[in-house]
């Protein structure tokens, strides 16, 4: 998924991922907000940060345990974060497609990531 189509579906989903979030604290309230928004702890993952973990999973390309370490939170987190936002994104037509990579350890993403030095050509300088 290219970065510019990455941040349009971040775009599209934010307000409803934070309507969302709302509506959940709301209910486990039991009652509406006593204090301002912004005045109690804050969420563990951006909107952003939801969207990407969830597109990301969905694609296969990581285990829920590895995506918890790199977004620093726990794989229940992630597990929650995929069951809350999958539905808006089948809802706003984004189907995500499976990837054929399989990352499960910090060591294959920074392998995936990494420029192929066979591929790369770097003009020498006198």
């Amino acid at each position: 998924m290219p970065r510019r189509q990455l941040s349009e579906l971040i775009d599209a989903l934010t307000p409803a991922l934070e309507v969302q979030r709302e509506q959940v604290l709301r209910a486990r309230r039991g009652h509406e907000r006593l204090m301002a928004p912004g005045t109690a702890a804050k969420a563990k993952l951006t909107p952003a940060d939801r969207v990407l973990v969830t597109v990301l999973h969905l694609r296969k390309l990581a285990t829920m345990d590895l995506l918890g370490q790199l977004f620093g939170v726990t794989a229940m987190t992630i597990s929650r974060t995929k069951q809350e936002v999958h539905p808006l994104l089948e809802a706003h037509g984004h189907p995500i497609s499976t990837s054929t990579a399989r990352l499960r350890t910090p060591a294959d993403v920074a392998t995936f990531l990494a420029p192929d030095p066979a591929k790369t050509k770097v003009k020498k300088t006198s």
